[in-house]
C-alpha cells in the first residue's frame, strides 16, 4: 500500500478568511473614496470662488466675470457635474466694500451615484477703489 499523506481539516479555510477580512476592507476603502472625494469637491470649490471674488473685485470689471472665472475653474478641475449655483453679490469685508462668491455643489452619498447632499462655500475679496 503507498503511504498517502494526511489530510488536514484546515482545507478551504484561506476562502473563507478572505471573505471575512474582505467583508471589513472593501466598505473601509469605499468609506475613505467618498470622503477623499467629497474633500475634492470642496477645495476645489473654495478655491474656485475665492478666485471668482478676486476676478471680481479688480477696479472696472465687467459683470459676471467673478461668475464665469469661478464656473471655469470648476469646469478645468472637476467639470460641470457637482456644481449646482453661483452667485456673486458685493459684501463687506472687514470693513471695506468687496464681493462675495457663493458656490453651491452637489455631491452624490454613494459614490458617484444615488442621493447627493448639498455643499456651500463662499471667497471674498475686497474692491479695488479709484485712487
Amino acid at each position: 500500500m503507498a503511504d498517502r499523506p494526511p489530510r488536514h481539516r484546515d482545507g478551504g479555510t484561506a476562502v473563507v478568511d478572505f471573505v471575512l477580512v474582505m467583508v471589513i476592507v472593501v466598505p473601509l476603502v469605499l468609506g475613505i473614496a467618498q470622503v477623499a472625494l467629497i474633500m475634492h469637491v470642496r477645495n476645489v470649490t473654495t478655491a474656485a470662488a475665492s478666485d471668482g471674488a478676486r476676478a471680481a473685485s479688480v477696479l472696472d470689471a465687467p459683470p459676471g466675470i467673478g461668475k464665469q472665472r469661478a464656473r471655469e475653474q470648476i469646469e478645468a478641475a472637476i467639470g460641470d457635474r457637482f456644481l449646482r449655483d453661483i452667485e456673486v453679490s458685493p459684501a463687506e469685508v472687514g470693513g471695506a466694500p468687496g464681493v462675495e462668491v457663493r458656490v453651491v455643489s452637489e455631491i452624490p452619498a454613494l459614490g458617484l451615484f444615488g442621493p447627493a447632499f448639498t455643499v456651500e462655500v463662499t471667497g471674498h475679496a475686497v474692491s479695488e477703489v479709484e485712487p
